[in-house]
């Protein structure tokens, strides 16, 4: 039997009491399958479970397995299982946790088949954000007349609000840093910086459209004050807390609920469809989860960070995964730029290295 690893921690804390463990291939009881799992997603809110941050939202039981998106293949079922044959590929949540490993038993109604056309990557980090974003904007009813502001837009669950919102017919006015600015416009929002100044570059940017919602995707103190001030009823103001909320439950969400696959099966559907396209900012090798979320807790990826289980190298062993990614270049290269020019303007230009 091929030994596989998953991921445990046995106590509260950071990325230190993450530990990547041996796992023997499970059984499959009954109603339930096994499945090799090929890409899980990661999310914000598993690393605020781990550090202790949700204990009065979430029971947790040490030792603890984490991660709840996951896609792969079925490599066994056990007795009552008709629907799904041995080599199906599917998607969905581990309820209790530990899609970040090489197999995973869950019941059979954890899943759904994973479109053709939906590659692993995606599929492998959609169910969380992505139920928790259709969630909340279904929650505001959006149409044509609506003009909604969303905030870290770029974000894992804010990216795919955005392009639901806009489906809907409502005009976005995405909040983020300028450096996603040129992907905001990409997928069909109006973007605008945070900071100082941001009640004006907002009503300047709606060009004397009505801000009638308002989703709070970054926590900012001051969102529900900005929303008042810019005419959003409190009815249509989904605050960073509610939002928690929703995500919390499908977090830990039964394999029984019927919303959950009623959610993920619309979502697979709008990415195959291409009415929805989830970013894939971050895509790591299994055995460096660590650095994975290292990455997302900098809270400057874009969409979502995605580790795959079976990841095929095409250079040196510990190195070909960490080459510069493009956000950081763009970043860096700005600020070059800056460099240049202000030293050009002062008399003494210098060579770029």
């Amino acid at each position: 039997m091929r030994i596989g690893s998953a991921v445990q921690y046995d106590r509260y804390g950071d990325f230190d009491v993450v530990e990547l463990v041996p796992q023997q291939k499970p059984t499959a009881g009954p109603g339930e399958i096994v499945v090799e799992i090929v890409a899980a997603g990661l999310n914000h809110i598993e690393r605020f479970l781990r550090e202790g941050k949700l204990r009065d939202h979430v029971d947790l039981e040490f030792p603890a397995h984490q991660g709840v998106d996951f896609a792969g293949i079925v490599r066994a079922r056990g007795d009552g299982v008709k629907d799904l044959r041995i080599g199906d590929e599917v998607m969905g949540h581990a309820p209790q946790g530990g899609a970040h490993a090489t197999w995973i038993a869950v019941p059979r109604g954890a899943v759904i088949k994973k479109p053709e056309h939906v590659g692993w990557e995606v599929a492998g980090g959609l169910y969380l954000a992505g139920c928790t974003a259709v969630s909340v904007v279904r929650s505001l009813r959006l149409g044509p007349k609506d003009t909604v502001v969303i905030t870290a837009a770029a974000g894992g669950v804010g990216h795919i609000e955005c392009q639901l919102a806009h489906d809907s017919g409502a005009t976005v006015i995405a909040l983020g840093s300028p450096r996603n600015h040129d992907y905001l416009r990409q997928i069909g929002t109006l973007p605008v910086a945070y900071g100082e100044g941001e009640e004006d570059r907002i009503r300047a940017i709606a060009d004397g459209r009505q801000v009638t919602a308002f989703i709070d995707n970054h926590g900012e103190s001051n969102a529900e004050l900005l929303a008042e001030r810019l005419g959003v009823s409190t009815e249509r103001f989904v605050s960073s807390e509610e939002r928690r909320d929703i995500e919390v439950r499908f977090l830990r969400a039964p394999a029984e609920d019927e919303e959950t696959r009623e959610l993920l099966t619309l979502l697979a559907k709008a990415v195959q469809d291409r009415r929805v396209q989830v970013l894939i900012s971050g895509f790591y090798p299994f055995e460096y989860i660590v650095e994975a979320y290292e990455d997302l807790a900098e809270m400057k990826s874009r969409g979502k960070v995605v580790i795959g289980m079976q990841t095929v190298e095409t250079g040196a062993r510990l190195d070909w995964y960490r080459s510069e990614k493009a956000r950081d270049l763009r970043d860096r290269y700005a600020e070059e730029r800056g460099t240049d020019t202000e030293t050009m303007a002062g008399g003494t230009a210098t060579p770029a290295s």
